[in-house]
């Protein structure tokens, strides 16, 4: 087994430098998610040189997509925090069983998804909004995804678990590899490719799911190859001796679940909104997928060093190091804040280039830029509210994100996105009163997540007390 993977030293190197070992740790993450960023560049790039009717048909399945990610990526927060949280208190055997229970959390999501995909996708789809040719493509999409969620699903968990130990490299690694491989396959399967020799299958929006499972196939045998055949980890896996632990389960579940239901609502209310844009236009929907591609980039350094966090508090919290603790939430805090002031700028300055990229249909870059110059400048309390949550996770608190996202996205958002445009029947050109919804309800979240964040501070410093 690999040294480097030897959680005790990483746990020691990380108690000694915390700074330091954020970095250690967001920065693979950062390059790992910025090369998918890119490929969510690309591949909108592509869809976008079909039709405008091609973006809008993948807009229409980014809730059920977010739905999915969602539940497994709650759940792998939980893992991961829970796996932090066993080998900051030495217990390797427990932390074993943790990752075991996240890969038979894995096949149970798998089996579900996929069925309920294939059986009632269709029909989801025109619920949403999706008809005539925008539902034809689709379902398109849709069908295929189904057929690789399975690879997504347990990759995912996977990657989780890594980030539970610390290992952050060979995950992004992986990731790396098989975003350059989507790259490479987008156009191979969404075009005819006629200058150069028609190689091209000409799939449309079908050849861009398909280059997905594709690519998620291989990083889904590469994680397999490398986790059992090479034990890679310092986690090990014995699924043939896994016994279901109560304690265990509630330990991941009680993270998990929250923020699964965080990013289900997350889900609805991107759905409720797309419903309302499609009001406006199916150009005002495209646009909504197009700026939210865009914002990838603004909170590329964020969730990187957001999930950096999750490790490090729940190890601390585990060693029972909490000056060590108190001062990486400061430190974290502190760098969002920075960092997303300027990525803020950067984007607001160059928002209209950046639309150009993914369509010339003017209306669509309109109202993508509209969207952006205005976001923009809450963005950071949205960065110092992402990480705030993850501390919390991190403490093994999963509820603050979840009353959090509720009231930002199903109390204030949604309600007053619907208020403005069915109630007050705002103008179609007016459609910049939806991203006002979306400012009010991220100032709310901001003041209650920093609120709440403070209060489990203020409980730590008297646990500190009583440890001394």
């Amino acid at each position: 087994m690999d040294t480097d993977s030897n959680s005790g030293s990483r746990l020691a190197i990380f108690i000694e430098n915390p700074p330091k070992a954020l970095w250690s740790l967001a920065i693979p993450i950062m390059f790992g998610m910025g090369i998918h960023t890119l490929y969510n560049l690309v591949d909108m790039i592509f869809i976008g040189r079909l039709s405008g009717d091609a973006i809008t048909s993948v807009a229409f399945n980014m809730p059920l997509f977010f739905l999915m990610l969602g539940l497994t990526m709650g759940l792998g927060t939980g893992v991961t925090a829970s796996i932090a949280r066993f080998i900051g208190e030495e217990n390797k055997s427990s932390a074993d069983n943790a990752a075991e229970h996240a890969l038979v959390m894995g096949a149970i999501i798998s089996l579900i998804f996929t069925s309920l995909g294939f059986a009632y996708g269709q029909d989801i789809l025109r619920y949403l909004g999706a008809e005539g040719v925008i539902l034809e493509l689709s379902w398109d999409y849709l069908y295929v995804i189904c057929a690789g969620l399975p690879f997504m699903v347990f990759s995912a968990f996977f990657r989780s678990i890594l980030a539970g130990e610390g290992d952050m490299k060979f995950p992004m690694m992986v990731a790396a590899l098989g975003t350059i491989l989507n790259i490479l396959l987008d156009p191979l399967f969404i075009f005819e490719l006629d200058q150069f020799g028609g190689i091209g299958f000409g799939l449309g929006v079908k050849g861009a799911a398909i280059a997905t499972v594709l690519s998620q196939a291989t990083v889904f045998v590469i994680f397999v190859f490398m986790l059992y055949i090479k034990e890679h980890a310092y986690i090990t896996f014995r699924l043939q001796y896994f016994s279901l632990s109560r304690s265990i389960l509630w330990d991941i579940i009680k993270v998990g679940i929250p923020a699964s239901l965080s990013m289900v609502i997350m889900a609805v209310g991107q759905g409720v909104f797309n419903r309302i844009l499609i009001h406006y236009s199916s150009q005002t929907v495209a646009a909504y997928q197009v700026a939210g591609r865009l914002d990838m980039l603004i909170f590329l350094p964020i969730f990187a060093i957001a999930g950096a966090m999750t490790t490090l508090v729940g190890m601390f919290y585990g060693a029972k190091e909490i000056g060590q603790l108190r001062s990486i939430v400061k430190y974290g805090v502190s760098r969002v804040f920075i960092i997303t002031i300027a990525s803020s700028a950067f984007v607001y300055a160059f928002a209209p280039t950046f639309s150009g990229f993914f369509t010339n249909d003017i209306e669509i870059q309109d109202v993508a830029v509209g969207f952006l110059r205005l976001m923009t400048l809450v963005y950071p309390f949205v960065a110092i509210a992402i990480v705030s949550g993850r501390v919390m996770q991190g403490l093994g608190k999963g509820i603050p994100v979840l009353v959090i996202t509720t009231i930002r996205v199903l109390g204030v958002s949604a309600p007053l996105a619907l208020y403005f445009s069915f109630v007050l029947d705002v103008h179609r050109q007016h459609v910049e009163w939806n991203w006002y919804a979306m400012m009010i309800s991220t100032s709310i979240a901001f003041v209650i997540a920093v609120s709440w964040v403070r209060m489990e501070m203020n409980k730590l410093n008297k646990l500190e007390e009583s440890l001394v």
